[in-house]
Order: C-alpha cells, then structure tokens, then sequence
C-alpha cells in the first residue's frame, strides 16, 4: 500500500499545497513528482559525497576512476570517451584528470594506434582506490534507500528507467 500525503506529508505537499491555494486550475502532479525527485537529489548528492570524501575524491573523480574501472582491463580509455561516458567539455575532463595524475590515480600515455592523442589508464592505486570506494559507495546508498523495500525499489526503478528514457530521446 503507497503512503498517501495525509499519512505523511513532507515538504513538497506544503509548496504543492500552497500552489492549490493560489493557482487551482492548474494540475500539479507532475509537479509534485518533479519536485520530490530534484529534492531526492539534493539529498542524496551530499551523503554520497561523504564516501568520496573519505577516499580523497570529488564526486567527478571517482566518476572518471568508476568509468576507467567499468571499462575493464586493461582499465585504459581516451580521454574523448571518457567525455563523452560522463558528459563532460575536454576543458572538464582535462582539470579531472590532472588531479587524478598528480595523485598518482592515473597516467596518460601517448596512444600506440596515433600519436596525437593519448589514453588514459588506471594505475594501481587507482584500481585498489577506486575498487574500496566502490564497495563504500555501494554500501552506503543501499542504506540510504533502504526505506524502500525491494518490490518499491524495483517499481521505482522501472518508472525512472521509462522517464529517463523518454527526456534523453
């Protein structure tokens, strides 16, 4: 059984609400869900960085040593899919990967199949890093959803896979 606003309203129902109020020819549900998910956001995002933190990344950096680790090995892309995977400018791909170099996370070398450009390559302590802040991270938004139970988690799952879908088309 869904909780309905009455049973327990949150935030949203109080800006939704307000909105009735003054504006009552206008149907807010999609609002309301817009709202709910960008607030999600909001809250996820700092308690995801945490884990990052402990690790000494930024949310970015572990985004591009994940994208490298994926990858599989020899755990090595170029910059340019690398962009591309995390939708980034080269400019920001090119500050992320300094300070992945400089801390010994990655190295570029010059790409054997043509000599203009370079890949990007996990190093060892990038693997080890990027595979305990991985456990980490896994561990902690399972706990951060774990007021949905499996059956809600999947549901949820499912509708955002369908809306994401139809916005990135």
């Amino acid at each position: 059984m869904s909780e309905t606003k009455a049973e327990h309203p949150d935030a949203i129902d109080a800006v939704v609400e307000a909105w009735v109020r003054e504006r009552p020819d206008l149907d807010l549900d999609a609002i309301a869900v817009a709202g709910r998910l960008g607030r999600v956001g909001l809250l996820l995002a700092p308690a995801q960085e945490t884990v990052f933190t402990a690790f000494g990344l930024q949310k970015g950096e572990f985004d591009v040593l994940a994208s490298l680790r994926r990858s599989g090995d020899p755990y090595t892309l170029r910059p340019s899919q690398l962009s591309a995977t995390l939708m980034l400018t080269r400019a920001g791909m090119t500050n992320r990967l300094d300070r992945l170099e400089a801390a010994g996370l990655v190295e570029r070398t010059l790409d054997p199949a043509d000599r203009r450009s370079f890949r990007v390559r996990l190093t060892d302590k990038g693997y080890a890093t990027v595979e305990d802040a991985m456990t980490a991270h896994t561990a902690n938004v399972t706990r951060l959803l774990s007021a949905l139970s499996e059956e809600q988690l999947g549901t949820l799952d499912g509708l955002l896979r369908i809306l994401l879908r139809a916005l990135e088309t």
